[in-house]
């Protein structure tokens, strides 16, 4: 049976590296066995989602060419959680509970004072049906928890091999808040048996919610035989801390605007924690090719951005010239052969694209003593036409009339020319550029001085 696979994020924040490293995980597992890849919006927290996040979640994984075959939104299906709540309570799952935060947090603190595990504990099944009564009489409205059963719960999880919690050291989850809301845990239960999802691959940190959540979709009629998980090692920063949509750490869309490839972001996240090693590819194809879970590690791999822009620009140098005129109108083959080597991010590409059809002239920034000599003698000599043997030619003729030679030379002619003292060769980008540009930059340098 193909797999169904999906990503759930939550639209209260822009996405950060962890979360598309999930995606594209499952992304890639989906791609490498011919499976169904859902995009769901965990979007039942109707006061901090956002449609902005929600838009912003479609673009970031558009731009890394992620895309998604099936598409839901929970806020467009709370009938139905509404319908699985009701399951619950009738298999006698669901009880109601009237204690409010104040009671809880008092509740927590004395079992810690006792030298006990801060949990509920389930005051409100002993509740009468007069207790009850009288609590709704006086306006208070219940939130719904789920009664855990006291009993081994295991799963063989396709990262981390077997897993095991004995006994349930956990608070019966609250599965309906006071305002009849579902929370995630429900919520994302009833839409993994509807969709009939058969992988659910996330952090390790949802390993808890795991846990919890067998025993919620054996309530509901799961067979769970026909549901895998997998639990993918957190990433972190290179001082070990973890990433936060809500503090914006390292969001894609700030990626983005650093001019970072997309590619580039795919074979880090898809190889990190991994036995493979972390280089450019030339195809979101290749990480399909290569994946596997056995090659996942456990321990936590930490991001780098220094390596992500080391291999951003590897990425971009490999692209062929077909992908570049998508990301630059009307670039010409001879300039990404002359000027592809030398840039770091797109937008270095299109300076060397308009510094060649743009005759605007830049601010000269002084290299030494002996640049109006140089800038002097080069447009008394300058050559009707470029290529590059008159580059050297050129050269020496500026040498023979100033005695100046070597990178004093190069150098004030290529901060003439090009308004940066470093990039390609410059016996070859001259040869792009037309002689009244030079002749026009050369006099205004001078001017300058």
């Amino acid at each position: 049976m193909k797999p169904i696979i999906r990503f759930a994020p939550s639209p209260t924040g822009w996405l950060h590296i962890g979360n598309i490293r999930t995606a594209l995980i499952n992304w890639i597992f989906s791609q490498k066995n011919q499976g169904t890849f859902w995009l769901r919006m965990d979007d039942t927290d109707l006061e901090r989602s956002k449609q902005e996040y929600i838009d912003g979640v479609k673009e970031d994984l558009t731009w890394l060419g992620l895309s998604w075959d099936q598409y839901t939104a929970q806020s467009d299906r709370l009938e139905f959680y509404k319908t699985a709540g009701e399951t619950l309570k009738k298999l006698g799952r669901l009880y109601p509970c009237y204690e409010t935060q104040e009671d809880l947090d008092f509740a927590r603190k004395m079992q810690k004072a006792r030298g006990k595990p801060p949990i509920y504990d389930r005051a409100a099944l002993k509740l009468t049906p007069e207790d009850i009564q009288k609590l709704e009489a006086e306006g208070k409205k219940p939130h719904w928890r789920f009664k855990l059963n006291d009993v081994p719960v295991s799963w063989n999880d396709a990262i981390r091999g077997n897993i095991t919690f004995n006994d349930v050291t956990f608070s019966d989850p609250v599965l309906i808040r006071e305002d009849g809301m579902p929370v995630y845990t429900l919520a994302s239960v009833a839409d993994d048996i509807d969709l009939g999802i058969t992988h659910i691959i996330r952090g390790e940190d949802h390993i808890t919610n795991t846990a919890v959540q067998i025993q919620i979709f054996e309530a509901l009629g799961k067979n769970m035989d026909e549901l895998t998980f997998g639990h993918l090692q957190l990433i972190t920063d290179i001082s070990g801390q973890g990433f936060s949509k809500r503090e914006g750490s390292l969001s894609i869309r700030s990626l983005r605007a650093q001019g970072i490839e997309p590619l580039a972001i795919c074979a880090m996240l898809a190889k990190m924690g991994t036995s493979d090693s972390i280089e450019p590819k030339h195809y979101l194809a290749q990480l399909v090719e290569e994946f596997d879970f056995s090659k996942f590690g456990k321990s936590s791999p930490k991001f780098d951005l220094q390596e992500l822009e080391m291999i951003s620009r590897k990425t971009l140098h490999l692209l062929p010239f077909e992908e570049i005129e998508k990301k630059v109108d009307g670039i010409s083959r001879d300039v990404w052969k002359v000027c592809g080597g030398n840039i770091e991010k797109v937008e270095d590409l299109h300076y060397w694209q308009n510094l060649l059809l743009d005759a605007t002239n830049f601010e000269f920034t002084p290299f030494g003593e002996n640049d109006k000599s140089i800038l002097t003698a080069a447009i008394e000599t300058i050559p009707d036409e470029f290529s590059e043997e008159t580059w050297h030619e050129w050269a020496k003729e500026i040498t023979s009339k100033t005695n100046i030679k070597g990178k004093p030379l190069f150098m004030a002619l290529r901060l003439a020319l090009t308004g940066k003292d470093k990039g390609p060769e410059m016996k070859d980008f001259i040869c792009l550029l037309s002689p009244q540009i030079i002749l026009q930059r050369l006099q205004s340098a001078l001017k300058g001085l």
